[in-house]
């Protein structure tokens, strides 16, 4: 006796998405709540993605995979936006990042996921600096504004490098090294 042929089923595997989609989904999603995006706007590839909404600057970091690498670039790059977030092309990356950074440094940081066109927020970005703190960002928020004014107006044509903002100050964070400022280290730390 011969045994049936059972149906073979076709394997369905996720499909593979780009760091490029992701960041077009996510420029779709700030556009329709009013902001003005610009994708790789300096033409190197430091800012994924900038919005501008009147006088706040917001900057998005993405990545297909590798939630730490995309967290540690949107800390990098803080002291040039008003908030910075991240967008993970997983939900539950997404989600397991926002849990594993609450209560430390890095909670400012948006914690988004997009998903076949659309983006969802897990975590709210928020600013860096309150308004009843010193700015120790101010100048280099001042600083990207004007290169961004400067986008605006022609005073820099579209698709020029400008590639000198991110390797302008070297150490935004009041003297500490990003390399010395652990991922996971309280915000409040005790005194």
């Amino acid at each position: 006796m011969v045994p049936a042929e059972r149906p073979v089923s076709p394997v369905r595997a996720r499909p593979r998405r780009s760091e490029a989609e992701i960041v077009a989904w996510t420029a779709r999603h700030l556009e329709a709540r009013g902001y003005r995006v610009r994708v790789n706007p300096d033409g190197t590839d430091y800012f994924d993605l900038v919005a501008r909404r009147a006088n706040e600057v917001g900057l998005v970091e993405a990545k297909v995979g590798d939630a730490r690498a995309v967290l540690a670039q949107a800390l990098r790059r803080r002291g040039w936006g008003d908030w910075s977030a991240v967008v993970l092309a997983s939900t539950r990356a997404a989600e397991r990042l926002a849990a594993r950074t609450r209560g430390t440094r890095s909670e400012p940081v948006g914690v988004w996921s997009a998903r076949e066109g659309s983006v969802t927020v897990h975590r709210e970005a928020k600013a860096w600096v309150r308004p009843d703190q010193p700015d120790p960002y101010r100048a280099l928020r001042e600083r990207f504004r004007r290169v961004l004014d400067a986008l605006d107006s022609g005073g820099i044509p579209p698709g020029a490098r400008w590639d000198g903002v991110g390797s302008a100050v070297r150490r935004a964070s009041g003297g500490r090294g990003f390399a010395e400022w652990r991922l996971d280290e309280p915000a409040d730390p005790p005194r």
